[in-house]
C-alpha cells in the first residue's frame, strides 16, 4: 500500500509539473511543433484549457464532473484496499486511475473548472489530452487486460483446488 501511496504521489507530482510548465511556457506561445517527419507532424504541445470531459463532453459541468471523479477514485481506493494482497496488477491499475484523478481534480478545483490540456496527436484527429488523462487510460486498460486474462483463469485454479 506504501508503494501505491508513491506511486500515486509522483504521478500526480509529474502531471502537475507539465501542467505548470505548459501554463507558464506553452501559454503564451499556443502550440509548439514536437515530433514530425518531414512535413508530416505526428506531435505537438498545444495549450488549452478544457472545462469537460475527454473530447470536451459534459463542458462547463464542473461540479458534477468533480463529484464523478470523487466516486471513482473511491471506487479505485476500494479496489486496492480489497485487493492489494490478491493482486499487485489491480494496486498498479487503481495507482495510476487515481493519480489521473487526483491530477485533473487538483486543475478542476484551482483552475476556475478547467483541466490544462497539452498534448496534440496531429497525425491523425484526436482530442488534446495531458499526462493524467494518460494515467487513466493506461490504468483502465492494464485493469481490463487483467480482469479478462488473468482473474478469471486464477478464480478457475482456485476453484480447481478448492474442489480438490
Amino acid at each position: 500500500m506504501i508503494l501505491s501511496c508513491a506511486l500515486i504521489v509522483l504521478l500526480v507530482g509529474v502531471d502537475q509539473l507539465i501542467k505548470y510548465w505548459a501554463v507558464h511556457t506553452l501559454q503564451p506561445l499556443g502550440s509548439i511543433p514536437f515530433l514530425h517527419i518531414g512535413d508530416t507532424e505526428i506531435l505537438n504541445f498545444t495549450y488549452l484549457e478544457n472545462k469537460g470531459a475527454a473530447f470536451s463532453s459534459f463542458s462547463g459541468m464542473r461540479w458534477f464532473l468533480i463529484g464523478v471523479t470523487i466516486l471513482m477514485m473511491a471506487a479505485c481506493v476500494v479496489l486496492m484496499v480489497k485487493y492489494q494482497k490478491r493482486s499487485k496488477m489491480v494496486s498498479i491499475c487503481a495507482s495510476l486511475i487515481l493519480a489521473g484523478g487526483i491530477g485533473n481534480l487538483i486543475d478542476r478545483l484551482f483552475r476556475d473548472g478547467c483541466v490544462v490540456d497539452y498534448l496534440d496527436v496531429r497525425l491523425f484527429s484526436f482530442a488534446v489530452f495531458n499526462f493524467a488523462d494518460c494515467c487513466v487510460v493506461v490504468g483502465v486498460i492494464l485493469f481490463a487486460i487483467y480482469l479478462f486474462f488473468f482473474d478469471g483463469k486464477k478464480k478457475s485454479t482456485e476453484q480447481k483446488e478448492a474442489d480438490a
